[in-house]
């Protein structure tokens, strides 16, 4: 069977700078964060007290509150953020058939809020205490779960968790399911909610997170020779993939062709990626042979740059691997710089930032960029965004236990 055309028709992100596709790229463009001072529980005797939260989010803005009840905060961020994407595809689920619509949403910790919750209930009042909704809020797949019923998609209904890879994973997968005709439509993307007391004291343990408490707002510096770690990000980003027909039929706007996607594994070690980024640069090379896009055709590169020091030189020897010595003619940007890591949902939004860029040929920069690394001698785009005629884009993940995945994406023509 001939692989079918897969394109983008609808996007959403709810996350640290925006709550809406227009606000996160104007905030992405004028370089501003979403980093600072943890305000949901008190960080005091935390070395890591900073986090790029999702600020003002009403979840019954976008469901009724007996709904919004049984859902953990993760659930709620992929219901509302589909919603949003759903209605800027302008798909009428009422007018398609939802048997081949499906739903691929996936998280890296799932419901870890309401887990310190519930622990907290049973050691003060005993298993009796328990709520029955803990295990529906606390499951990874119950995001894909609440999405489906929602929205009523009755197609494939999914669930990826590769760590940091998630998104981009589960938007992968869900391009292969359109592309061999196992879905029509695919509601694709991740969802994150990591910033409590447990999840952040856990990668405090592991020393990965920025201590730049007391500048909150330059603390993410991907490829900066100072940074000191990452910032935990939160939130959701969700795509619409349609079959190319599928959406001309019904007179969709496109933003962009999903053409190719790339999957890896390091098989080195639980958290480190290995050192020579031999699995990062399989993934990717992987990403633009099923693309049919040579390495030069590659203009942008929305990078994994998590701004650990580890991560983004090896980051740097993976696309060496892939692109060749000389990197002059592909600008990349992190932009976590801006949102903070948002974990299982990072790819999918990073993903949005890449059509953008391709659909507007703006590239937004990396900000606190001030000494970029020499190990890490990319064309780093820095201070105000770059205007360049953006074809052929990618979009990387790089995940605990190895897990490696990328996309890539061109400009739409008939």
């Amino acid at each position: 069977m001939k692989p079918r055309r897969v394109v983008i028709s609808g996007m959403g992100t709810i996350c640290p700078i925006g709550h809406n596709l227009k606000d996160f790229w104007a905030n992405l463009l004028a370089g501003q964060t979403g980093v600072d001072i943890i305000n949901r529980f008190d960080p005091t005797d935390y070395p890591t007290k900073i986090a790029a939260q999702v600020k003002d989010f009403n979840a019954q803005d976008y469901m009724p509150r007996t709904e919004a009840r049984r859902m953990d905060l993760f659930i709620q961020y992929a219901c509302a953020t589909a919603r949003l994407a759903l209605d800027d595809a302008g798909l009428d689920m009422q007018k398609v058939n939802s048997e081949r619509v499906g739903v691929l949403v996936g998280t890296g910790i799932g419901g870890i809020e309401i887990f310190e919750k519930q622990c907290q209930v049973l050691q003060k009042r005993g298993p009796g205490g328990i709520s029955p909704f803990f295990i529906p809020m606390l499951i990874p797949n119950m995001a894909s779960g609440h999405v489906s019923i929602m929205f009523g998609a009755r197609g494939p209904s999914s669930c990826s968790v590769t760590a940091c890879a998630t998104a981009t994973n589960s938007i992968g997968d869900a391009f292969n399911m359109i592309r061999y005709g196992v879905a029509e439509v695919m509601i694709a993307g991740g969802t994150e909610a990591p910033i409590t007391p447990l999840s952040i004291a856990g990668f405090c343990a592991m020393k990965a997170l920025s201590t730049r408490n007391e500048s909150p707002q330059q603390a993410c510096r991907p490829f900066d020779l100072d940074r000191d770690g990452f910032v935990m990000g939160e939130g959701a980003g969700v795509v619409i993939l349609e079959e190319l027909e599928h959406a001309m039929k019904r007179g969709a706007k496109i933003y962009a062709e999903l053409v190719g996607y790339g999957s890896s594994s390091d098989a080195y070690h639980i958290v480190q990626p290995d050192p020579e980024g031999n699995g990062a640069a399989r993934a990717l090379r992987v990403a633009l042979a099923d693309a049919g896009v040579q390495p030069a055709e590659l203009v942008y590169l929305n990078a994994h740059g998590t701004g650990t020091r580890y991560n983004d030189a090896v980051e740097t020897l993976a696309l060496k691997q892939v692109m060749g010595s000389d990197l002059s003619h592909l600008a990349v940007t992190s932009t976590k710089s801006a949102t903070g890591h948002m974990l299982g949902s990072a790819g999918a939004v990073e993903l949005i930032a890449t059509v953008l860029t391709c659909t507007n040929d703006l590239i937004p920069s990396n900000i606190n960029l001030d000494t970029p690394d020499p190990e890490c001698d990319l064309n780093l785009v820095r201070g105000e965004a770059r205007s360049v005629a953006v074809e052929v884009a990618a979009s990387e993940s790089l995940g605990f236990g190895g897990h490696n995945a990328a996309l890539v994406i061109r400009k739409y023509r008939q």
